[in-house]
């Protein structure tokens, strides 16, 4: 039994270290540029509406040797003023290719035929990282005609697949210094610990430290050829997670509730009554007498309804599943948006053990 127990494999759903820490300062770099696109059909910026378009033109045009007469006014509708971003990966290299997504930024009708003239791409540090160029892709359709007008999803924003060239490379902390620090996504002691125990288990005592709840330095091999081994290693050992701590997320806007198995309720009583207001409003017409020489005067008139309807008094029984809590929650008949007053009532009264996360 012991022997199986070695050589059988994690399962499929089991947690990996590489699924709960990042390793620290590998990751990926936005990149930002300004530009402009051409070949529009007409639908590009409006110059009056959008200047910068013009005086970017003009500027492009100069750095090309073409001198535009002082006072000359642009109106060319087959160019539009964009925005380049892009994301950098770790570890990317010279000559690599990335893709890059195209918004516009005045009033152009369609990004659909136009071609990105090459933009330099730069980091939060001001350096240039990338450069971009080519044919978008918009992903939708429209027309207009004698003020009708018909379109299919956005027209104002398209990609460019490969369409920047990886001009920097951003140096990582791989194989800097004797000892890596692993982030953990989300600050929890107790998976802190069960990361180090997990390394250190399979690597040699002493080879992990759990620094606070967020934070596991590892100690590396010498060698920097075996550093990444030694990261492919550790980054796939399975872990034993506690669970989660009881919380619910709350979304004010769309009225969604998100709980995890760890939310238990304690028995409550539970009283919900649905307060209404209608406002009916009705023109009124105040005709003068004849030859009073007075004016037809509109009015407005409007009935204000209050109505509370009574809200039965219900019992909650203890629950420690989810699918009680639910079924009890379900029992009150309340929507999405009542659900978020009750559940916040609940929780000032003790019966709900949970943390509860507006958002």
């Amino acid at each position: 039994m012991a022997s199986a127990a070695l050589w059988w494999p994690a399962t499929a759903h089991a947690t990996r270290i590489k699924e709960v820490a990042s390793i620290q300062g590998v990751r990926s770099n936005q990149l930002v540029g300004y530009g402009l696109v051409v070949g529009l059909d007409g639908t590009g910026d409006q110059t009056t509406s959008a200047p910068f378009t013009a005086q970017s033109l003009s500027a492009m045009l100069q750095q090309m040797g073409v001198t535009i007469p002082a006072g000359t006014s642009l109106q060319v509708k087959n160019v539009a003023a964009v925005m380049v971003t892009a994301q950098l990966p770790a570890f990317a290299q010279p000559g690599q290719t990335l893709d890059v997504a195209v918004s516009s930024l005045g009033n152009a009708k369609s990004l659909r035929g136009g071609t990105l003239i090459i933009t330099p791409l730069k980091g939060a540090d001001g350096q240039v990282y990338a450069l971009a160029q080519g044919n978008l892709i918009v992903g939708g359709a429209g027309a207009s005609a004698a003020g009708s007008k018909v379109q299919i999803n956005h027209l104002s924003a398209g990609r460019i697949p490969e369409g920047a060239t990886v001009e920097r490379s951003v140096p990582t902390p791989l194989n800097q210094g004797r000892s890596l620090q692993l982030d953990l996504n989300a600050s929890d002691f107790t998976t802190a610990r069960e990361v180090a125990r997990a390394i250190n288990a399979k690597m040699g005592d002493g080879t992990a430290q759990a620094v606070n709840g967020r934070v596991v330095k590892v100690n590396m091999p010498e060698s920097q050829d075996m550093r990444v081994g030694f990261l492919a290693d550790i980054e796939n050992l399975p872990l034993e997670l506690a669970a989660p701590s009881a919380k619910i997320v709350i979304n004010a806007r769309t009225g969604s509730v998100v709980m995890n198995q760890a939310v238990s309720l304690g028995a409550c009583a539970v009283a919900h009554g649905n307060l209404s207001v209608t406002i009916n409003t009705t023109p009124v017409v105040s005709q003068p007498a004849p030859f009073s020489k007075g004016e037809t005067v509109k009015a407005e008139k409007a009935d204000i309804t209050i109505k509370q309807e009574p809200g039965a008094l219900i019992q909650m029984p203890a629950s420690a599943k989810l699918a009680d809590v639910v079924k009890a929650l379900s029992a009150l008949g309340a929507t999405p948006q009542d659900l978020l007053a009750i559940l916040q009532a609940m929780k000032t009264a003790g019966a709900l053990q949970a943390e509860i996360e507006v958002i």
